[in-house]
């Protein structure tokens, strides 16, 4: 298995309140990519929003191959997400991008 760090973009088409990035920061933090050593060497936020709405989220994944650690990364975002009250058409995400890799052998 290899130790990805993708990075999902997204945007929020409505506000969001401090409270709100706290939960699904908090709600993503098993895959804080800071356990990395690029999460650490870069210092890479979990989550970061900018003042249109636009974010980024990063997370920590392993996966066999890269395709399936951008689709898991998706997957953890959404549910993220939805679970902090965003619906899909609330806060859209663009495609996952492999951030870093950690292979192990």
């Amino acid at each position: 298995m290899t130790t990805y760090v993708i990075t999902v973009p997204g945007t929020f088409l409505r506000g969001v309140p401090d409270d709100v990035c706290s939960d699904i920061e908090r709600r993503l933090r098993p895959q804080d990519p800071k356990n990395t050593d690029l999460g650490e060497s870069e210092q890479l936020s979990l989550l970061t929003v900018d003042e249109d709405g636009m974010f980024a989220a990063r997370v920590e994944v392993e996966a066999a191959d890269q395709s399936g650690a951008e689709a898991e990364a998706v997957r953890l975002v959404s549910r993220a997400l939805r679970d902090s009250g965003f619906a899909q058409e609330d806060a859209p995400l663009g495609a996952a991008i492999v951030t870093g890799i950690d292979r192990e052998f």
